[in-house]
């Protein structure tokens, strides 16, 4: 389905905001590249987590490592493995797609590829700036998610994704 006209209000580095006439009224719709996540599990069953300061909500969050596609022609394997290794010094091996989510269609496109991968610590692996790794046992993590420690929505379904398959 398509809209039936379209006025682009704002184009920015990342989004783009367009407001689009529908039958039901006009809706503000933000265009997002697409992301991918990727839900990293060590030999021993921690998973890699990140912790970083979320401007948008002011606080920090605790979330599956995680980017933007913005690499010419990478695919969401490639973002997954290179996101890994950027934020948290962690290779990716066994990279396998968990299935995509839409983060808030109510008012975005954006869309999410979610991965599960054994992830390896890299000798000198550095990390990002104003990222912390958390090492933290998948059950843990299940723990967090039902206790609100963990409330990122990528990181909630990945988590939970691993979680199903383990129990299944």
């Amino acid at each position: 389905m398509e809209p039936e006209a379209t006025r682009n209000v704002f184009d920015g580095t990342l989004l783009h905001v367009a407001v689009e006439s529908w039958p039901s009224g006009d809706r503000e719709v933000v265009h997002h590249p697409g992301a991918c996540a990727v839900v990293p599990l060590t030999a021993s069953g921690d998973v890699v987590l990140v912790r970083q300061l979320r401007e948008a909500v002011r606080r920090p969050l605790l979330e599956i490592p995680a980017g933007i596609f913005d690499v010419e022609g990478e695919d969401g394997t490639g973002c997954a493995a290179r996101e890994l290794l950027e934020e948290t010094g962690y290779r990716a091996s066994d990279l396998r797609p968990l299935g995509s989510i839409f983060t808030s269609p109510g008012f975005t496109d954006e869309r999410i590829e979610l991965f599960a991968a054994s992830a390896e610590p890299m000798e000198g692996g550095m990390t990002e700036d104003g990222i912390d790794v958390v090492l933290m046992p998948l059950e843990e993590a299940m723990r967090a998610i039902r206790d609100g420690r963990i409330i990122d929505a990528k990181s909630v379904c990945g988590l939970l994704l691993v979680g199903l398959e383990r129990s299944l």
